[in-house]
Formats: structure tokens, sequence, C-alpha cells
């Protein structure tokens, strides 16, 4: 099998967490890195982030590992950056920038053969890719695609479970979100009032896109679903507090429990069961797209249950991309798009 050749549109934690993730996986090749800042730094930046003993140089403009050699130049948009020159097969664009479909189709222009966003799309694309949930729906035409977000995959697993199982009337989620690289760490002039305030001081509340977009990938949730997410000071480690409404009561905790645990032993890459009583850090390094903290789980006397997900949102979606690279990959190598 050829390797997969990625180019990055962004050198930033996810896409860092991607590269690294890589070294050792002989399938996929980083090839070119576009990005604004300096390569000295952005190499700075990389090491500081890796706990094993990787030798990765920079040679001039090309960051050098054994995973091979990544171009490093900086390109000011999708439709102007050379993909072609690189024979890129699959454009990772991390930027949060260019998060709509007219944009996304700049990189395939360029020369790219498939566009993966890192977030949630601002309007329809191809394909938004739920590991563990609707994998099995992707065609080999997918030009345009995106994984989701951290929050999105973590509540479509959870939910998956908790109606195949018991049956959902309702859900209503919170994500306790690790702050972003776009929230000020002191009060700036922002967006919004309330993003304009320092990350590291307080608990912001923020709007949350993933229920409108797990009524896209689950239409049998459409308006049954509502969500938030707040915003809180620490750097990485958040969770996922989803309440539901069941449609029997009789629902035990134990019921709940063993339900999660059959779906892990399923799809153990997706989901860990957490027995002890964790906290966020204890999650920092996990890969998973739902850590089940077993022991947060609470029922009321009559249908509504509050379960807790724990995950490292940029390392658990960098863990989902390359996942999903790779199961395109598939209708590459039996003559899909080239």
């Amino acid at each position: 099998m050829n390797k997969i050749r990625v180019g990055l549109m962004g050198f930033g934690e996810i896409s860092r967490h991607l590269y690294r993730l890589c070294l050792d996986d002989d399938r996929i090749e980083i090839v070119a890195i576009s990005d604004i800042g300096n390569p000295e730094i952005l190499h700075y930046l990389l090491l500081s982030e890796i706990k094993n003993d990787y030798k990765i140089k920079l040679e001039g403009n090309y960051l050098v590992s054994k995973n091979g050699r990544a171009r490093f130049f900086k390109g000011s948009a999708p439709d102007q950056i050379p993909w072609d020159a690189f024979d890129v097969d699959v454009v990772l664009d991390s930027t949060r920038k260019y998060l709509k479909r007219r944009d996304m189709e700049g990189h395939l222009k360029s020369g790219a053969k498939r566009v993966m966003i890192s977030t949630l799309p601002e309007d329809e694309i191809d394909r938004v890719v739920v590991m563990g949930l609707n994998e099995s729906s992707i065609k080999a035409s997918d030009c345009l695609i995106s994984p989701g977000s951290a929050t999105t995959n973590a509540a479509a697993i959870m939910l998956r479970i908790l109606d195949d199982n018991f049956g959902v009337e309702y859900a209503m989620l919170t994500t306790i979100h690790a702050y972003t690289a776009d929230q000020p760490l002191r009060n700036t002039v922002g967006k919004d009032y309330r993003r304009s305030r320092s990350a590291a001081k307080n608990i912001i509340p923020n709007i949350s896109l993933t229920p409108q977009w797990i009524e896209r990938i689950m239409p049998e949730f459409k308006g049954k679903i509502e969500g938030s997410a707040l915003n809180v000071p620490v750097h990485a480690g958040s969770l996922l507090d989803l309440t539901t409404i069941m449609r029997d009561e009789n629902i035990s905790i134990k019921d709940v429990n063993e339900a999660v645990e059959k779906f892990a032993k399923e799809i153990p890459d997706i989901i860990e069961i957490a027995k002890d009583p964790i906290v966020s850090t204890d999650v920092i390094g996990n890969t998973h797209s739902v850590v089940y903290d077993e022991i947060a789980i609470k029922k009321s006397k009559f249908k509504m249950i509050k379960t807790i997900s724990w995950y490292h949102n940029t390392l658990a979606m960098a863990a989902r991309i390359k996942e999903i690279m790779l199961a395109y990959s598939k209708f590459d190598k039996k003559g899909g798009i080239k």
C-alpha cells in the first residue's frame, strides 16, 4: 500500500498531535505544512510537546523525521497553496478559518484530492464522519470531510448507546471545555462580550454547535436535543455532561453501565471505561472519544439519567482524523479518487 501523502494547513495543536501520531505509522506521511509561523518556532513547539525520544530536525525549510520530510511554506489561502507540487492526497485544514464548502474547494483547486477540516463545518459538505457511529456511510466520491468536533463525537456515541438500548425521549448536553486558542488570556475586545473575558480567570458560557449537527447526523434526534458550552480555565481535559430523559423509568444505573461496557468492547479504540474517580488531567494523553466515568452516573426517581464522559479534545480529534484518512484510503487503493 502506498503511503497517504498528507498536507497540513495550520500547524496548531491538532495538526501537531496528528504529526506525532503518524511518526510510528508507515501508512501516512506528512509531506507539506503551510503555516504563517516561523519554522524554527513551530519546530520548537513540536519538540516541547513530544515526550518520546523522537529525533525530529529542522533542515532549512524541511521538518525531517523517520516519517519523512515535510516542507514548510507560507500559504495565504486554500486556492493559493501548491498542493499539487507535493502530490498531496489529503489536506487537513486546522486553521478554523475556512469552514465553508467554497473555502474547502480551494484546496481541491490547488491539487489536493480530499480535504478535511479539524472541526464542524459552517455549511453542507460531503460528509461529517463520527468514527464508531457512521463511518460505514463514507463513499469514494466524498472530497470535503469533517470529523465533527470532540464534543460531537462524545455526544453522538453516548446518545447512540442510550437510544439503541433504552430509548431517549429528550437530551440536554453541556460541554465543560478546556479554553481554546482563540480565547484571550487577558480581557481583550473580541467577537462577543463573554468571549472577550480572560480565559485564564473565568468560567465562560459559550454556544455549542453540537446539538444542530447531531440532528443532521442522527435525524432521529431532530427537535429532541439542546445544549451549551462552558469554557473553563484548564488547558486540556474536557467533559460532556449529558442529561437524557428515557422512555422507561425502570432503567437502573447498572443497566446503563453494562450497556456502555458492552459497546466499549465493540469499539475499544473509541470508548474507554473509567472505574476510578478521575479528574480532567487524568485524560490528558488519552486518544479515546469517550472516557466514560462509570461512577459519576446519576439517576433521578423518574426517567432522567445524567452521564459524564471525559476527553482530551485536541488529541482525540487528531486520532479520529487519522482513522478517517485511513478509512478513505481503502477506496483509493481500490481505484477511487486519484
